[in-house]
């Protein structure tokens, strides 16, 4: 039996993304500070905002972007971020949003996949953009650096030009507004077909149970290029008119002086975070009083440490569940309800519809009277779920169905109030620091060692609980000098810091179906049976 969320419905009007944050900005809120750089302390208002959002659609139109190419985005959390991604959705593009840690082969593999027309970086990461940028032959005039840089266009030339932002038509219910990427629950990484509708959707149904308000500094550490950033700080902040604080990467102790010094509000983490506010000495020497709230997502927040974290920094701690697939959220505790177990993902959200199916038996599992039901794979659907996968109709048809719901490959349980809870996972995906490490893809490059006969990886906790990838290889016979460093090494030689092996067992045989499929369940049972 199916589920829908237990809150009302919300509207969603029909606008694009930019029509929806930036259409009308009032007169009272055009001196607000719209973004903050953590570093510097400067401002840029939201009037400035969006007159920098129309440079840059304008330049790009007049560099010949049409309605429905792509463009790329490859940069940190700096406040230009803001006004390139919405420049980009402003002149009709498509914003495929790169990660800052990619090599230049991971962002070439991106680049070639989107089909993308123009690529923003930033000077600190435009040599492996520059290389992918020539792999794949964008011309360096479209390269525009965001803080300049020799032979390449930069933002402030872009801005200067004075182009008029172009005057585009498309339905924003089809229209594409981006294309992260996801390796949604298994496989290589794919672009997640996102439209207007999905991202407007999204802010519209997380708002009331958020508690965003215009006088909030959200602390922005967590990327932009993540749709969580995406969604949940860039856009959603910006919509209630708060202020964006950015940092470019995580560093304790920058992260604790600029909420200090900012006087940071509401902070959007992921867990690794949390372990260090709750146990790092440092935190007791900064004055971090002006915090009300942190939320956490990409990855499960264990429930002990973030009523350590809520008890030390005197703060409600909240957290939520989502997909690349989803905009990204699905579900979330609300940030006015105590009530809710910090062990689960709250309740769903507005205007969506939920179900639990056996994975063995492909029944839908009976919504609870009361207690709690019983586990079963997650399923949802509603106007936040993305169009499909990019070029790829089979992982499109493996993931969403027919009738519109969006298979998470996470078990979950749901109680009688509508309160779910991530029990496990079905999906091969494996989460370090709430990036996407897909086991198939270092399976394929530890195939590549001459000295590995066979290979299998799977997630595993380290001491902290975080989830790390851990390779079991079969040496080839003779092999010499393969030791767990070697594997290491030889992996971290070759993908992007996030993807690392952390972990290597060396094993007589990986154990697998008579399909020839890795049967992860028995490593994660040898794995635990070690221990």
């Amino acid at each position: 039996m199916s589920f829908k969320s237990p809150f009302p419905d919300v509207e969603i009007p029909n606008l694009s993304v930019y029509d929806f944050l930036f259409g009308r900005v009032d007169p009272a809120d055009a001196e607000r500070p719209a973004l903050i750089d953590g570093a510097s302390g400067a401002v840029t208002t939201y009037q400035t905002l969006v007159a920098q959002i129309g440079g840059v659609a304008g330049a790009l139109a007049a560099r010949g972007l049409a309605v429905g190419e792509v463009v790329a985005l490859h940069s940190p959390n700096v406040p230009a971020f803001a006004a390139v991604f919405h420049g980009i959705l402003r002149a009709g593009g498509v914003a495929t949003t790169i990660n800052a840690l990619y090599t230049a082969e991971d962002i070439a593999k991106q680049l070639t996949d989107s089909h993308a027309k123009f690529l923003f970086t930033v000077s600190p990461l435009l040599p492996q953009a520059r290389a992918a940028a020539v792999t794949v032959g964008i011309p360096a005039e479209n390269v525009i650096v965001l803080d300049g840089a020799d032979g390449h266009p930069s933002l402030a030339d872009l801005l200067t030009e004075g182009h008029p932002a172009p005057e585009v038509s498309f339905d924003p219910a089809t229209h594409l507004a981006v294309l992260p990427y996801s390796s949604g629950t298994t496989g290589r990484p794919k672009g997640v077909m996102l439209t207007h509708r999905n991202l407007v959707a999204n802010v519209c149904q997380i708002n009331p149970r958020m508690g965003i308000g215009a006088d909030d500094k959200l602390l922005a550490v967590l990327p932009f290029f993540h749709i969580y950033g995406m969604t949940v700080l860039l856009n959603a902040a910006l919509y209630n008119r708060a202020a964006l604080v950015t940092m470019p990467k995580f560093d304790l102790v920058e992260f604790l002086s600029i909420v200090s010094a900012q006087r940071c509000t509401y902070v959007f983490i992921a867990p690794p975070v949390a372990v260090a506010l709750a146990k790092h000495p440092l935190v007791d020497d900064y004055d971090l009083s002006s915090v009300h709230s942190i939320f956490s997502g990409a990855a499960p927040l264990d429930q002990e440490l973030g009523r350590a974290v809520a008890t030390r920094l005197g703060c409600r701690v909240r957290q939520g569940y989502g997909m690349s697939e989803m905009s990204p959220v699905s579900h979330a505790i609300p940030f006015d309800r105590d009530d809710i177990a910090l062990d689960s993902v709250g309740p769903t959200i507005a205007n969506m519809e939920c179900k639990l199916v056996d994975p063995a038996t492909g029944q839908e599992v009976a919504y609870p009277a009361e207690g709690v039901s019983a586990p079963g794979e997650l399923w949802c659907k509603g106007p936040n779920i993305m169009a499909g996968y990019l070029g790829n109709d089979e992982a499109t048809a493996e993931t969403l169905d027919a009738d519109g719901y969006l298979h998470t490959g996470d078990i979950a349980t749901v109680d009688a109030e509508g309160v779910v809870t991530i029990v496990d996972r079905m999906k091969e995906l494996i989460k370090y620091k709430g990036y996407q490490v897909p086991p198939a893809e270092l399976e394929a490059l530890l195939l590549t060692h001459p000295q590995i006969a066979d290979a299998a990886v799977i997630g595993v906790l380290d001491d902290e609980g975080e989830e790390v990838p851990k390779a079991f290889v079969v040496a080839q016979p003779g092999a010499k000098d393969l030791d767990e460093a070697a594997v290491i090494a030889f992996v971290a030689a070759r993908v992007s810091p996030h993807k690392k092996v952390r972990r290597v067992e060396f094993i007589d045989l990986v154990p697998k179906s008579a399909a020839g499929k890795i049967l992860r369940k028995d490593l994660r049972t040898r794995e635990t049976a070690g221990k």
